[in-house]
């Protein structure tokens, strides 16, 4: 069993503790947009900057893997192969996991583009079969592997016609799921164009979207856990609360600030999500792999939001790395549904 699937049995027998929660890094963002999707590449003082290539986003994956904090590395099916070659997952406790289908929000961070101003439509590149089984010609002792855990994305749009799409589209997924004997967790963003709902109908309207997708489909082939937007405490409690089966899980969304990223994980944890999955809170970061500690400190309750924010900073300092934000700016909370129940946690 990998550390995965040891935690998720360990959740779902009702034995949860802190140092069960699940981090995924979520390297998949060639699945949604270009080049500059890979991140940056700072010089220590922060004067320059220069998109990521390829090779060094793959390298930066293998460092992390390597750390051994992460529970997940989810990435594409292109380069599952590239870290499969150099025998990356070899002896790992790290799960490799594949975005089986494209970000449904129509290719979102092309340069230039206009998708993102559409509702989302269904779309999937990856083949399943060459997933499970792996393409890499492997390094020496290394296995030729794919893997057998895969995400799959759906945006409700609360309009009939594009939400029937997805809905067809999954069910036609989790029949070739089954037929390839894989697993996946289920991500479900927030409507990605103006839907009209306030903050609080949108984590009702997702909830139940989320439990009227999953009503049908049999014990066998329902996902892993789930990845979704956190919108507030409320929409998460009652959502967790609801069906002790299904693992709740948060996405990262925007990357915000440092305290942002420690604040949504605190928060998450603290109203029943079991998974974070963070992909441009840690991508951007001055330091990932620096971030990733802080993060896991933070969830087992270690440190405070607060104090991850300047013991990060601190880290910083060491390795002689100029923060993109002074520490007093990057202690604020920005984004307005962490801000809130911030305040009332305070109050």
């Amino acid at each position: 069993m990998t550390r995965l699937d040891t935690k998720l049995e360990a959740i779902r027998a009702g034995r949860y503790r802190k140092s069960d929660f699940i981090i995924a890094d979520a390297k998949d963002p060639d699945m949604g947009s270009g080049i500059l999707g890979h991140g940056v590449v700072r010089s220590p003082d922060g004067t320059s900057v220069r998109g990521r290539t390829r090779a060094e986003f793959i390298d930066e994956i293998v460092r992390i893997i390597d750390q051994d904090i992460v529970d997940i590395m989810l990435v594409s099916a292109s380069n599952l192969d590239l870290l499969h070659r150099r025998g990356a997952f070899q002896g790992s406790a790290v799960k490799p996991a594949v975005r089986l289908n494209d970000t449904p929000d129509g290719w979102g961070g092309i340069r230039h583009a206009r998708y993102h101003q559409e509702p989302s439509t269904p779309f999937r590149t990856a083949s399943l079969a060459r997933t499970m089984s792996g393409t890499a010609t492997p390094s020496v002792g290394a296995p030729v592997a794919g893997t057998d855990l895969g995400l799959y994305s759906v945006t409700f749009m609360n309009e009939r016609k594009a939400d029937l799409a997805s809905l067809e589209a999954f069910s036609a997924f989790r029949a070739e799921v089954a037929a390839n004997n894989m697993k996946y967790f289920f991500e479900i963003f927030n409507p990605n164009v103006e839907s009209g709902m306030s903050q609080e109908e949108i984590g009702e309207y997702i909830n139940d979207c989320i439990v009227r997708a999953l009503a049908g489909v049999a014990q066998a082939d329902r996902p892993q856990f789930l990845k979704l937007v956190y919108n507030g405490p409320k929409a998460l409690e009652e959502l967790a609360s609801f069906d002790p089966s299904l693992v709740v899980g948060v996405l990262g969304g925007g990357a915000g600030t440092t305290r942002d990223t420690f604040e949504l994980l605190s928060q998450a944890e603290r109203f029943g999500a079991r998974v974070a999955l963070f992909g441009r809170k840690i991508k951007l970061a001055e330091d990932s792999l620096a971030l990733i500690a802080m993060m896991r400190q933070v969830v087992d309750g270690a440190l405070t939001p607060e104090e991850a924010v300047k013991a990060y900073h601190g880290e910083l300092q060491k390795a002689g790395i100029t923060p993109l934000r002074s520490l007093a700016d990057d202690r604020e909370i920005t984004e307005p549904v962490l801000g809130a129940a911030a305040r009332k946690k305070a109050a």
